[in-house]
């Protein structure tokens, strides 16, 4: 299964990383990422492979939600299909 993660705020060191070693934690795989940096506002659009994930998605998501609340930024995780829904022309 792939999740559609976006993460949005202030830009400042160690966002990535901090992102990145929950993943790691998970097992869940980058499968793909792209990250910029407007007027000092970071972000970032992630395609993870969530399959080697033991953890139920909407925990993951919740996780991640919180990590987001105590690091000072914008966390979601969604299903791919419902993010390719809501973005069609």
């Amino acid at each position: 299964m792939k999740g559609i993660i976006t993460v949005l705020g202030r830009d400042r060191v160690g966002i990535i990383a901090e992102v990145c070693v929950y993943l790691s934690r998970r097992r869940i795989n980058i499968l793909d990422i792209s990250q910029t940096i407007v007027q000092g506002y970071f972000n970032m659009l992630m395609i993870v492979d969530m399959g080697s994930c033991a953890a139920p998605f909407e925990e993951t998501a919740a996780e991640l939600n919180a990590l987001g609340r105590e690091t000072g930024l914008e966390i979601k995780l969604q299903h791919e299909e419902i993010f390719q829904t809501m973005h069609r022309i």
